[in-house]
């Protein structure tokens, strides 16, 4: 993910990471702020996937990003 493009729009990317992710909390989000790895390590404990799913979501949800968001 683009750093600058991620710090710019975090809260809109923030809320549609909480809709899709409704287990994660805001805090979460707040120390993830673009992290990958650490979103998927959460989305691990949360919801109790593997490491391979986890950052599967992660990745789809970055791929629909950068589907969204040309300049992303």
């Amino acid at each position: 993910m683009n750093k600058d493009i991620i710090s710019g729009k975090w809260t809109q990317l923030k809320g549609k990471m909480q809709a899709k992710w409704g287990d994660l909390t805001d805090d979460d989000f707040d120390v993830a702020e673009g992290n990958a790895q650490y979103l998927s390590g959460k989305l691990q404990e949360r919801y109790g996937w593997d490491r391979d799913r986890a950052e599967k979501e992660v990745k789809d949800f970055d791929d629909a990003l950068r589907k969204e968001y040309k300049d992303y």
